[in-house]
C-alpha cells in the first residue's frame, strides 16, 4: 500500500502571491514571517507584507535565518514566535527558512527542549498553520514533510521527518525567484534534480511519486541552463519553480538515496550549500548507483534525450551519468577543491574527516533506500573520488 502526501494547497503561477491574504483568513491572527536578511534586502518580505495587509493580516519579520538552518536559530525562532503573540508561520526563502520555520512550528507544539529530540522519530504533533513561499527553485521544502536542521553541538546536520512537518499552503509564485543569481540558481536546481532522480531510483519509489518525478527531471533539465545564462526568463524560472516544487512532491514520497545521504556531512563539516554539496557528489554517486536499478536510469537518460529506445540499459544509464556530469559543467558547479578551498579547508581537511562522515550519512538512512546498497567503505571510496 501507498501513501502519497501532498500540501493541503498550491497556489502556483506568476502573482500567486497575491492570492496569499484571501486563502489565509481565518487561520491565525497573527504570523510570524521566518526569512533571511536578504529577503527583506530584495523586497521580496514587501511582497508577502503587502499581501497580508491587504486583508487586515497582523505579522512579525524573524530574519534570523543567517545560513543553513541550525538548532540556534531554530530556538532564537521559537522565542520570537512566543514573545510577539504569533499563531501561525509563513517561511519565506530558501529551503533554510522554510525548514527553520518548520522546526519552529514543532517546537512550538511540542514543548520540546531541543529539536534534536526528534531525531530518528516521525515528528507527529500539531504544529501551528504554516505556510511555504519558495524564492528558489531547488528544495522543494514546500511540498516535503522532511526538515534539515544542523544540530550544532555534535555537528551533524539532522534529517526530521513527519507528517505534521508538510506546510499547509505552497505559494509557488518565480516573481520570487528572478532575484537568484547565477549560482544560487544552479545549486538550487542540482538539488531539485537529485531530489527528482533520487525519488525515480529510490527502493520506495511508487507509480504517483514516478509521476512526479519524471515530470520534473524533464523540465529541470530543460530549463535550468535557460534559467542560468539569462535569470530574467520568466517561462523558464516558472517551469523550475514548478520542476522544483513536482520533485519535492517526490521525494516527500519516495524518499531520497545516496546523494543526500552522503551531502549532509559535508554541509556540516565543511559548511557547504546544500545545493552544491549535491552538485559535486552527483556523478560519483550515480556512476555508483547505476549498476543496480539499471532500466530506471536507462529511462532516465531516455527522458533526457541522450539515449534512445535501441539503446541497451546499462549503455542508456551510462549516458545519463555522463549527461549530468557535462550539465554541472555548463552550470558552472566547481570542482570539490575549490569548494572546500572558499570555505577556508583542504583535501587533507576533508580526508580526515571521511570516516565520520560516512558513518553520519548511513546514520541518516538515505543511503539504504539506493537499491544497490552501499558499505561504508563504498561510502568513502565515492567521497575520494570527488577528487579525480
Amino acid at each position: 500500500m501507498g501513501v502519497f502526501l501532498v500540501p493541503s494547497k498550491i497556489l502556483s503561477g506568476v502573482g500567486a502571491i497575491n492570492e496569499l491574504g484571501a486563502n489565509i483568513e481565518g487561520k491565525g491572527s497573527k504570523a510570524l514571517i521566518v526569512t533571511d536578511p536578504f529577503m527583506i534586502k530584495f523586497g521580496n518580505v514587501a511582497k508577502v507584507t503587502a499581501a497580508l495587509e491587504a486583508h487586515h493580516i497582523d505579522y512579525t519579520v524573524f530574519d534570523g535565518v543567517t545560513g543553513e538552518p541550525s538548532d540556534k536559530m531554530v530556538s532564537a525562532g521559537v522565542e520570537a514566535y512566543k514573545n510577539n503573540g504569533c499563531d501561525f508561520l509563513i517561511a519565506l526563502g530558501g529551503g533554510s527558512p522554510m525548514d527553520t520555520a518548520k522546526s519552529i512550528g514543532v517546537m512550538v507544539a511540542s514543548g520540546a527542549n531541543k529539536i534534536s529530540d526528534f531525531m530518528h522519530k516521525t515528528i507527529n504533533v500539531n504544529v501551528p498553520y504554516l505556510v511555504a513561499v519558495p524564492t528558489t527553485a531547488g528544495t522543494g521544502s514546500e511540498a516535503t514533510q522532511f526538515t534539515i536542521i544542523n544540530d550544532t553541538e555534535n555537528n551533524v546536520k539532522m534529517l526530521l521527518a513527519g507528517p505534521s512537518v508538510l506546510p499547509a499552503l505552497a505559494v509557488v509564485d518565480p516573481a520570487f525567484t528572478m532575484t537568484a543569481p547565477p549560482s544560487v540558481t544552479a545549486n538550487t536546481g542540482v538539488d531539485a534534480l537529485c531530489h527528482a532522480v533520487e525519488a525515480y531510483t529510490s527502493r520506495k519509489a511508487q507509480p504517483l511519486s514516478d509521476t512526479f518525478a519524471l515530470s520534473a527531471i524533464k523540465r529541470i533539465h530543460k530549463n535550468l541552463p535557460i534559467c542560468y545564462a539569462d535569470g530574467k526568463n520568466e517561462q523558464a524560472r516558472m517551469q523550475m519553480a514548478l520542476g522544483a516544487t513536482e520533485a519535492g512532491i517526490a521525494f516527500n514520497n519516495s524518499s531520497v538515496t545516496i546523494v543526500h545521504g552522503m551531502s549532509r556531512p559535508i554541509g556540516a563539516l565543511f559548511h557547504v550549500p546544500h545545493g552544491l554539496s549535491n552538485a559535486i557528489l552527483l556523478p560519483a554517486c550515480m556512476e555508483f548507483a547505476i549498476q543496480e536499478n539499471t532500466a530506471r536510469f536507462a529511462e532516465i537518460a531516455r527522458l533526457m534525450g541522450v539515449a534512445d529506445e535501441n539503446t541497451a540499459d546499462m549503455d542508456a544509464a551510462k549516458a545519463f551519468v555522463a549527461e549530468v556530469t557535462r550539465f554541472c559543467k555548463e552550470l558552472g558547479i566547481p570542482s570539490t577543491e575549490e569548494v572546500l578551498a572558499k570555505g577556508g579547508f583542504t583535501k587533507d581537511d576533508f580526508f580526515a574527516q571521511l570516516d565520520k562522515m560516512a558513518t553520519d550519512a548511513l546514520d541518516s538512512g538515505s543511503p539504504a533506500n539506493t537499491m544497490r546498497q552501499p558499505s561504508k567503505e563504498d561510502i568513502i571510496a565515492i567521497y575520494k573520488k570527488l577528487f579525480d
